[in-house]
This record gives structure tokens, C-alpha cells and sequence, in this order.
């Protein structure tokens, strides 16, 4: 079976971060996993680890979907990639559910919901 990325699974991606520069960073997937396996793309949103509070901004404490230091979802960043921009190996892991909603409810304020 074909493995795919799931939602809630955070994956090292390489991501343009400036005009012809690619900076290989974390990002959490957010695509529903139906989209995520019939599609060429996931969409995703940025981790940082500068840690300014914002309330697009949710905050994954360190060692949390196998992360090595606490970082911000940058949830207002959110993005569609290529499947090829993700770096496959030990850095995915997978935040837990409750997290998720405040990655949710992050992404409706960034996006004028409410």
C-alpha cells in the first residue's frame, strides 16, 4: 500500500522562503487525508520556531508531532504544495486532536471567518 501524508502529521518540507531561495522547514498537514492521497498536492501550514503570539499563531510545545523545539503554526502562512516538497524520513510525527482544532479555529480568524 501506498503511503500518502495525513492531517495532523507534521513533515520536513522544502519551502521558498524568498525569491530563489528554499529553506527546508516543518509544516503540518491540514488537507483532509482523502485529499491527501487522491491529489498531487497537500495543503499545509509553516512552523516557526520564533514564538510571537499572534492569534493566527498556535503554539506546539517541544517534543509534540516529534518536534525538537517548541514552534508557532504560522496559521495565516497557509499554503499548497507539491507531494515532491516533502522530505520524507523521521522528522513526521502527528499532533493530537485537540491541537488540531486550535490549528482550525487559527486558520478561520486568518482568514476572516471569525
Amino acid at each position: 500500500m501506498i503511503e500518502y501524508p495525513k492531517r495532523g502529521e507534521i513533515y520536513l518540507v522544502n519551502l521558498p522562503s524568498k525569491p530563489k531561495d528554499i529553506k527546508n522547514r516543518p509544516a503540518l498537514v491540514v488537507s483532509l487525508d482523502i485529499r491527501n492521497k487522491l491529489a498531487s498536492d497537500i495543503i499545509v501550514v509553516p512552523l516557526s520556531t520564533n514564538l510571537r503570539p499572534s492569534p493566527t499563531h498556535v503554539l506546539l510545545q517541544e517534543g509534540e508531532g516529534g518536534l525538537s523545539n517548541a514552534s508557532m503554526a504560522k496559521c495565516e502562512q497557509i499554503s499548497t504544495i507539491d507531494k515532491h516538497l516533502l522530505i520524507r524520513g523521521p522528522f513526521a510525527g502527528k499532533i493530537r486532536k485537540g491541537k488540531m482544532k486550535e490549528i482550525e479555529k487559527a486558520i478561520m480568524i486568518a482568514i476572516g471567518v471569525i
